[in-house]
């Protein structure tokens, strides 16, 4: 299952989704039987349109917003962790090493485990090294360890973004208005001429792209959601010489 759900979220681009679904709602206008509706159901239907494109807009709007907010918390964070390297430069190369290595694992379990507790274990290993610590350099080690608390400001904000997806109750409402008016636009009479069962497909296959793309974002699986990560795998490949 978590494989079939990587493939449609990663793996598949929105502008196959688009093909995939225009067709097969073209398809399926040809085919299955339509009916006129009287002044009560246009007036349903209209209804029910207006309430998808209201519920679904501000959603939508704070989904992108929590990207923008990822991305800049992410950018921060990938600052402050640079800064506080620069900290240790005068350590012993050992040492220095030693500490690089704890936030490389730091990084790396952030950026492939990406939830609101992701990389809590290695962060306090690093918090714990410098309360521990006794000996040469204190002065040193003592600033990492302010920057480290200092930057928990960042995790914090980042643990909050990360849990700020859509509810379970939001989704069944979008569903339960989608699936109405989708329903409706099928099994509405537009007339015998192509050009118009091919407008109804297009109209449904709009519909469907939107809940494709707030599932993509929800997910942070979304084209513009991937590059939040950038600065961490910057840093981690450059061992910390680059943040982009």
């Amino acid at each position: 299952m978590n494989a079939i759900t990587n493939i449609l979220l990663n793996k598949i681009r929105l502008s196959y989704y688009f093909i995939i679904l225009f067709v097969l709602f073209a398809v399926i206008e040809m085919f299955i039987p339509h009916y006129k509706f009287d002044g009560g159901a246009l007036t349903l239907f209209s209804v029910n349109s207006f309430l998808y494109g209201f519920y679904i807009s501000p959603i939508l709007g704070a989904q992108k917003a929590r990207i923008e907010d990822l991305h800049k918390i992410v950018r921060a964070e990938s600052n402050a962790i640079f800064g506080m390297i620069i900290g240790v430069a005068k350590l012993p190369v050992k040492q220095r090493e030693h500490i690089k290595q704890m936030f490389l694992d730091y990084v790396d379990h952030v950026m492939r485990h990406r939830k609101p507790a992701g990389g809590e274990e290695k962060y306090e290993i690093l918090i714990g090294y410098c309360l521990d610590y006794k000996g040469e350099h204190q002065e040193e080690i003592d600033k990492l360890l302010n920057g480290l608390i200092a930057n928990q400001a960042n995790r914090t904000n980042y643990a909050m973004q990360l849990s700020n997806r859509v509810y379970s109750n939001e989704w069944m409402i979008m569903i339960i208005l989608f699936s109405i008016t989708l329903s409706f636009i099928l099994l509405l009479d537009v007339g015998e001429l192509y050009i118009y069962k091919l407008l109804a497909a297009l109209l449904c296959t709009g519909l469907t792209m939107l809940i494709i793309i707030l599932i993509k974002m929800s997910t942070l699986t979304h084209k513009k959601a991937k590059q939040i990560w950038t600065p961490y795998k910057k840093l981690a490949e450059t061992r910390f010489y680059r943040i982009d």
